[in-house]
């Protein structure tokens, strides 16, 4: 079995996944829990000033048959006392002391934050979370991601943890995705002297509306407020950000990812763009803390599939491989290709392409391309056939498809070497070629 065991800034944990800070990491009897299910670390609910929270505090985006494929809350930090959390931080890591224990901090002033820093290390953390990025309520009060969102405070308030953390204990700068460039905050992080980072927190959001009362949830006492998004639905964003984080040199810094991570595969594609550990919130409230050894099983057979001994033999390598669309190859062509086999006669493909890409679908008798019937209950129901000299490889018949493997795409020569929009611009300018003439 390949070794799991992974280091964040020198926080080790004997496997990355990590319970990320919120309702599942609130007490030491959740600690316990999930520790006993399998989890490798936990970063305790945010410490502050104990917060008093509203009853109601949860709403999700259903999607069909999926229940909270996003999920929104506008609950704040911890509302126990500090010493209370301290005290049972300190407990837990004498009962675990080979799972990480990330303490959670969010306070004003610096002698506050010195404060809290010494606290959370008398108190046996492994690491400090500084929660920068909490989009609801503590924001008002000038912390949050009203920190987070001003790449200067965070840059100050860092700095002013690291006067007492730097040689003792990591610290850990977790960042907002409520800002227009990610890595504007992640490179203030690394000047104020972070260990590491953490991404993405919530989005700012609203899911849904009441239109009996014409009030969205959470519903307290006919109000609401935005809260923060999280959930499957935001991992692409957090995928995005983190690969963003990742490849940028000013940043240089370890990364926890977080967003949306339900799965083996989820982890495995934030640690194929750069994560060290990544931690999950929301895919535990919906199925709990044995969750997890699902993910560790998958991402176990995973590895021994690829080879993998260890995480640091695929961290990272899908980094390289996003770029900017400038250098994107204008001479690459794919086109789609129907497995007759396994086509169920929906059409949905033909339908995408001909109302929402570019009319690249025929529907035929299935005569002509030598089948007896169409695959669909109606024996003489046409059929979709792509036309591949129109067809410009946008792969939405493929995404639409309701069939795994039915229609896939397949690169094609087209005898021209490789042209990147900027070499495309040098040559043309240089009177090398003629321009690429319109789409018809």
């Amino acid at each position: 079995m390949p070794d799991l065991s992974a280091s964040l800034a020198g926080i080790r944990s004997p496997n990355p996944f990590w319970v990320a800070s919120g309702p599942p990491s609130n007490t030491a009897y959740q600690c316990h829990r999930a520790f006993e299910a399998g989890w490798g670390g936990l970063v305790w609910k945010t410490i502050g000033d104990p917060t008093p929270n509203v009853g109601s505090r949860y709403s999700a985006l259903h999607y069909h048959q999926h229940r909270m494929v996003g999920f929104n809350n506008i609950e704040l930090i911890s509302e126990r006392a500090p010493e209370t959390n301290f005290k049972e931080i300190y407990e837990c890591k004498k009962r675990w002391p080979d799972r990480a224990i990330v303490a959670s901090l969010m306070v004003d002033t610096r002698e506050r934050w010195h404060d809290f820093v010494d606290r959370a290390i008398d108190a046996g953390a492994d690491g400090i979370e500084l929660n920068f990025g909490c989009p609801h309520g503590m924001c008002e009060r000038g912390m949050g991601s009203a920190v987070g969102q001003n790449p200067d405070v965070i840059e100050v308030i860092t700095s002013w943890v690291m006067e007492k953390a730097a040689g003792k204990i990591p610290v850990i700068v977790k960042l907002t995705p409520n800002i227009t460039q990610i890595t504007d905050a992640a490179r203030a992080a690394s000047r104020g002297g972070a260990n590491a980072i953490s991404l993405i927190n919530t989005i700012k959001s609203i899911t849904n509306v009441n239109l009996d009362h014409f009030t969205p949830e959470p519903y307290v006492n006919g109000l609401s407020t935005s809260g923060g998004y999280c959930g499957p639905a935001v991992k692409p964003i957090a995928l995005h950000m983190v690969q963003s984080c990742a490849s940028d040199p000013q940043v240089n810094l370890p990364i926890s990812g977080i967003g949306g991570i339900t799965t083996w595969r989820d982890a495995a594609e934030f640690i194929a763009l750069g994560a060290s550990t990544v931690q999950v919130c929301t895919a535990i409230m919906h199925y709990g803390f044995r969750i997890v050894q699902d993910l560790i099983d998958g991402l176990a057979e995973y590895m021994s599939s690829k080879g993998f001994q260890t995480l640091d033999d695929f961290r990272g390598r899908a980094v390289p491989n996003v770029t900017k669309w400038e250098n994107l190859d204008l001479h690459y062509k794919r086109v789609a290709h129907i497995d007759y086999s396994r086509c169920i006669g929906c059409n949905l493909c033909y339908i995408a392409c001909e109302d929402g890409a570019y009319q690249s679908i025929d529907l035929v008798d299935p005569a002509s391309i030598g089948l007896e019937r169409s695959p669909s209950p109606i024996p003489s129901k046409p059929i979709p056939k792509i036309r591949q000299e129109d067809c410009v490889g946008c792969n939405l018949c493929s995404l639409v498809c309701p069939v795994d493997g039915c229609i896939t795409m397949t690169p094609v020569p087209t005898n021209r070497p490789p042209l990147t929009w900027k070499e495309y611009q040098e040559q043309l300018q240089a009177g090398l070629i003629a321009p690429i003439p319109p789409h018809p």
